[in-house]
């Protein structure tokens, strides 16, 4: 079989290619399969994800494709979120997302996506974005801010809530958000809110007299 023409037909329709899909679409046994997409993953076109999971990198699509692959209960938050919703300057090394399913990082060539876990209570506050192929959830700005305060807690870290650009999240809703986490998140949230509050009105008066 021309592997390399079957992987070019699938990415068309998905960056995401399953052993065992394949092995009942082209009436092959899975173990056959498997040893084929090894040969084409030596080839560099495709990368192993999971036991019956592969990334299509003929499908030239972003690593998003894969968040609510890997992890259908999930949502980008924590360091990605804040990094691209311009609320910290660190980018972060991997996609960083929580889950309420097993958490797990998958690392390739092509992809690195780590998942920590979190309660079901607390999965909410996310919208929907589309792929080229499908779409992934990712926290909003105030969700993101509050899903690490809680895990840099739940880790025993202490958030360095004094390098978050809070000129970038609706304060209103982020206090009302807060409010379902743990009191120990408020503890850390609100004593640097105020502060930075205090900061913007300051700021504020002196233009005032300058002008």
């Amino acid at each position: 079989m021309d592997w390399a023409n079957i992987i070019r037909k699938e990415a068309e329709r998905s960056a995401i290619l399953r052993s065992d899909q394949l092995a009942h679409k082209y009436h092959i046994v899975k173990p056959s399969v498997t040893q084929a997409l090894a040969r084409q993953e030596s080839r560099g076109l495709v990368n192993h994800i999971s036991k019956t999971l592969y990334f299509n990198l003929l499908a030239h699509s972003s690593q998003r494709e894969l968040v609510n692959e890997l992890r259908h209960k999930s949502y980008i938050s924590l360091e990605s979120a804040l990094y691209e919703y311009g609320l910290s300057t660190q980018s972060p090394r991997a996609i960083t997302c929580v889950t309420t399913e097993r958490p797990r990082e998958f690392k390739g060539n092509s992809f690195h996506l780590i998942y920590r876990g979190i309660a079901e209570s607390l999965y909410w506050g996310f919208v929907k974005k589309a792929t080229r192929y499908g779409s992934y959830n990712i926290a909003e700005p105030e969700k993101a801010l509050l899903d690490w305060i809680y895990l840099s807690l739940q880790n025993g870290i202490e958030p360095a809530l004094d390098e978050i650009e809070f000129g970038q999240v609706d304060r209103l809703k982020l206090v009302e958000y807060a409010k379902r986490y743990p009191s120990t998140v408020n503890k850390h949230l609100l004593p640097e809110l105020a502060s930075n509050m205090i900061g913007v009105l300051s700021l504020g008066r002196a233009g005032d007299i300058r002008r």
